[in-house]
């Protein structure tokens, strides 16, 4: 399906933001607990359904219209995996959601695109929302940042996933299942589950790698030459990690707490590789800070560029001024214009042939004088 979405005008050393309808729906005020309103935007033309079933021996993936067409995996012993693309239409994700009997609480934070990254135990599943951050290419070979999330739940025998677009960003995880005896395909779900927030978080890394890779072309050029769009860019960039920073740090609580607690749903060999998502979550968090330090630094150093080419300028203007101060003074002597047959002061240079002349030479050598003591000083 092709994806609506907007370009933004502005661009930032090579990466296109792309940005939704800033027009959103909002849940009415006193609504009921639990009540699913989409409130995001409609990305998709229609709600894309994908079920993936799998066991050591098989793997199978197909585009569905009914939940009908996947009963028979979900009966089955295999493991299945049914990948949702498309929030805006609540009334085709209900068949799903009443199939699994989810809570009207995990509904609702399914289609509201705007949840606080977090890690929810239920009694036969677990329900984890995180973001998705990311930048990939483009049709036309431009890059284009992403930001959307995305809802995993893990059953027993089952795995769902709910994202707002049809970004493939899990079909490294698609190919891993198509090849025999890869450990996604002999383990249970609980590893799918951990492979797909694995497969985010490495996103993460390759986002940060482009915004490092924006600031030090930014901070090339405003040692060059500062200019005001990048200010512009620096306070972008800036708000980019704040949201950054907030969603990976509230990920990181939830997988925290699921390390912390025992659950059926989760193997202890699992629990390990989970371990090593949380590291590479502290290790993203360490570099978001660094990535935050160089962006102030570069408003800093933005600000002292143009502080210098400002006192540049004024130095140029005061030279200038100081240079025509005495030239100013020896022409309002000569203007006063005393008449010397009145004047019992005389100056004599009113009535010498070459008085015109010798002000001028007097005025050009005043010039020579202050720019060779102005050389000396160091001050040109």
């Amino acid at each position: 399906m092709k994806r609506k979405l907007i370009k933004s005008a502005s661009k930032i050393n090579g990466l296109i933001s792309f940005h939704k309808v800033p027009q959103r729906v909002k849940k009415k005020p006193g609504e009921a607990p639990g009540t699913a309103v989409h409130t995001g935007h409609k990305v998709l033309d229609d709600v894309l359904v994908t079920v993936h079933d799998f066991d050591e021996n098989h793997y199978i993936s197909k585009d569905i219209k009914t939940l009908d067409e996947a009963e028979k995996y979900l009966q089955s012993e295999s493991k299945t995996w049914i990948q949702v693309r498309g929030l805006h239409d609540v009334e085709k994700l209900q068949p799903i959601w009443k199939h699994f009997k989810l809570h009207p609480l995990v509904e609702e934070d399914i289609v509201s695109i705007n949840q606080r990254p977090k890690v929810e135990p239920y009694d036969e599943y677990i329900f984890v929302v995180l973001r998705l951050i990311s930048h990939i290419k483009s049709d036309d070979d431009e890059w284009k940042s992403l930001n959307e999330q995305v809802s995993i739940i893990l059953g027993q025998n089952y795995v769902l996933t709910f994202q707002e677009s049809d970004a493939p960003i899990f079909s490294p995880i698609t190919k891993r299942l198509e090849m025999e005896g890869t450990r996604l395909r002999r383990l249970g779900p609980d590893y799918l589950a951990y492979a797909l927030i694995d497969c985010i978080v490495d996103h993460y890394y390759s986002s940060l790698d482009n915004i490092d890779e924006s600031i030090e072309r930014i901070e090339e050029e405003i040692i060059t030459n500062p200019q005001k769009h990048h200010l512009q860019q620096i306070h972008s960039l800036r708000s980019e990690l704040m949201a950054f920073r907030k969603s990976v740090w509230s990920l990181r609580d939830g997988l925290n707490s699921l390390l912390r607690d025992e659950s059926p749903l989760i193997s202890k060999e699992v629990k390990l590789f989970t371990r090593d998502v949380y590291d590479h979550l502290v290790q993203v968090i360490e570099t978001i800070e660094n990535s935050r330090e160089m962006v102030y630094s570069l408003y800093d150093m933005y600000m002292s560029n143009l502080s210098n080419r400002m006192n540049e300028v004024m130095k140029v203007l005061t030279i200038i001024a100081t240079i025509f101060i005495p030239l100013t003074f020896i022409a309002g002597i000569y203007g006063m214009n005393f008449n010397p047959e009145t004047s019992p002061w005389n100056m004599p240079e009113l009535n010498w042939y070459l008085g015109y002349p010798f002000s001028l030479a007097l005025m050009l050598a005043m010039v020579v004088i202050m720019i060779m003591f102005f050389r000396r000083r160091k001050w040109l």
